[in-house]
């Protein structure tokens, strides 16, 4: 069964603030190395969980944050939400500033701010009633103390969101209820301080498939009964379909796309997106869907790719996308993985020089030759490697490449960050639609 499509998205008007805004938003988490490192007080470095994400969320719609595992979305629903500290940037909720909160301030706006997380069997307390803990959130902040009205709140809003008759629930523990069940209750946990955002995170990924559109339905029916604004995160393009006003594209820690949900669908610009896309997985058996999905994994967060983050395993990449040092070792160890067993992968290994000398990321290698061998025979070799598969976009990165001295001079087209810009009625950072890189 699929959920019904939302409601048409409010009316918007342009000098209308928006319930939240983010601007510039950096959450990095630092690695602490090994043990000398952290004897000493050194970081390793910093996983870019955020990496400079600026949109808004207009009151009154659904955002769907969309993107793999990695991408940095729960991380900026955790930043938003307080649970995480911003290391940069700023987030305005109802035009006040609250990155950098203390916690005593921060808990007066989570009767504002609301979370459903991902696991609703985790997300429950074992030890008390449905009674308990929905209604704990109006004892904490001291809302409601009479036990009778205590108890009348939580079985209205049991009955809101399904779990009626109520007092069927009120005494139940989660160990009595199913997990749709138990995600009802935790979405009434939610509601029961009548928030204005609610931060939906993979609400209906742990769900079997047969509860997760009634439960899509039911938060769409509470949209409007609660004039609720959602950021809804998710990996599933699919939910996100039928649920988003506009959905906002995600990957290593940045926005690679973000518009109405019905452009997203209609005509994805970033190929990363339209990878997405291709991935949905096709109910009808006798299609033949192509899927042509993106090569490699998402790099490492820690110490993401020059340039656009996506160009490694992106089919369009060109000139200015960020070709570097590590690009050449994937194309050399992709190569040898997929000759295993054959003679010449040998022999060509025979000819590099330590290809560690690539791990540090640069837009200029400078490549030596094996002990015994020459350079013009590495540049022979990736000549060759060339020919055989012209239409490698890493070949349109490569600037310069020959031998110079006792190593190969391999130099790349500097590389250039995209920018967010405007494509009809979508942003996308991708330098495909930027008349300054692509000219």
């Amino acid at each position: 069964m699929r959920p019904e499509a939302v409601a048409p998205q409010p009316e918007q008007h342009a000098d209308e603030e928006p319930l939240v805004s983010i601007r510039n938003l950096e959450t990095y988490y630092s690695i602490r190395g090994n043990f000398a490192d952290r004897l000493v007080g050194r970081e390793a470095g910093v996983v870019r969980a955020v990496d400079g994400v600026s949109l808004d969320i207009r009151r009154g719609e659904v955002l769907g944050l969309v993107g793999e595992s990695g991408s940095g979305k729960t991380t900026l629903g955790r930043t938003l939400l307080g649970l995480v500290q911003a290391t940069g940037g700023s987030v305005e909720f109802e035009g006040r500033e609250i990155t950098g909160l203390p916690e005593r301030k921060f808990r007066e706006l989570r009767r504002r701010i609301q979370v459903v997380f991902q696991d609703p069997h985790a997300s429950l307390n074992p030890a008390m009633t449905i009674a308990q803990a929905v209604g704990h959130p109006l004892q904490i902040h001291g809302v409601e103390h009479d036990r009778t009205q205590l108890r009348a709140r939580v079985a209205d809003v049991l009955e809101r969101v399904g779990l009626a008759p109520a007092e069927a629930y009120l005494d139940k523990y989660p160990s009595d209820l199913s997990g749709g069940q138990k995600q009802r209750a935790v979405i009434a946990r939610a509601l029961i301080l009548n928030p204005v955002l609610l931060v939906a995170d993979e609400p209906v990924s742990m769900l079997d498939m047969s509860v997760r559109a009634k439960i899509l339905e039911l938060m769409v029916a509470l949209k409007q009964d609660f004039e609720l604004t959602y950021l809804y995160i998710t990996h599933d393009l699919a939910t996100a379909r039928f649920f988003c006003d506009r959905i906002a594209i995600m990957y290593l820690g940045r926005i690679v796309e973000i518009g109405p949900a019905e452009a997203i669908y209609a005509d994805p610009k970033h190929p990363y997106t339209q990878a997405l896309l291709r991935a949905i997985p096709e109910p009808d058996p006798t299609r033949a869907v192509p899927r042509d999905l993106p090569r490699g994994e998402v790099p490492d967060a820690a110490s993401p790719p020059l340039g656009c983050p996506f160009h490694p395993r992106c089919p369009r990449a060109f000139e200015p996308c960020g070709w570097e040092s590590r690009d050449l070792r994937d194309l050399l160890e992709f190569r040898w993985a997929r000759l295993a067993g054959e003679p010449r992968v040998e022999e060509e290994q025979a000819v590099v020089g330590d290809l560690d000398v690539l791990d540090k990321p640069a837009p200029e290698v400078r490549l030596p030759a094996a002990r015994g061998r020459k350079p013009e025979e590495v540049v022979a070799l990736l000549e060759r490697i060339r020919a055989e598969d012209p239409q490698e976009p890493f070949w349109k990165g490569v600037a310069r490449l020959e031998a110079s001295g006792s190593h190969v001079a391999l130099d790349f087209h500097l590389p250039q960050e995209p920018r967010l810009e405007p494509v009809g009625d979508v942003s996308v950072s991708c330098h495909l639609y930027d008349s300054a890189a692509s000219g």
